[in-house]
């Protein structure tokens, strides 16, 4: 992997929980609050000046403004949420450049896995343990933020594993 291990550790501890976050409230309110997109951010601009070197640091915010451009352009033409598109632009800085391949196979997979569990546990009694739920009622929409929430989650901690 492109991302040190160090790099994935300093991130790890803060993004985790604001991951989760978004998981769970994009499953039971199908929304990614600002909140979270804001913290995961935060989190960046912080964190980033102590793990990154400062040019580095200074492209990953090249890649967080283009992420947002080119989430904003999927949003208007209705190809994505406003909330998934700010989430994946906060996310992009945290991705080193050279595991974008790696991330887009961990993403399709994480997407593939994560929307055959939603869909197992809408139609079955699973169900039941969260019954309130907006994401069971939404038809054919999918909280896409349990998988840019997993995706960036799962990679700092292939990332802290092995790593560089």
């Amino acid at each position: 992997m492109a991302i040190s291990s160090t790099t994935a550790l300093w991130f790890l501890p803060l993004v985790l929980p604001i991951c989760l976050y978004v998981c769970f409230t994009d499953l039971s309110q199908m929304r990614i609050t600002n909140q979270a997109v804001l913290a995961l951010a935060a989190v960046f601009l912080l964190i980033g000046l102590i793990a990154l070197p400062l040019p580095t640091y200074g492209m990953r915010l090249v890649q967080m403004l283009a992420v947002l451009v080119v989430g904003f352009v999927l949003t208007a033409a209705g190809a994505m949420g406003a909330g998934d598109a700010k989430f994946a632009a906060a996310a992009a800085p945290f991705i080193a450049p050279g595991d974008l391949r790696l991330l887009l196979a961990l993403f399709a997979a994480n997407l593939l896995a994560a929307f055959a569990t939603h869909r197992l546990a809408k139609y079955t009694p699973l169900r039941r343990i969260a019954p309130g739920w907006k994401s069971w009622n939404t038809g054919w929409k999918f909280p896409m933020g349990l998988s840019l929430g997993g995706t960036l989650a799962l990679y700092l901690i292939l990332g802290a594993t092995y790593g560089r």
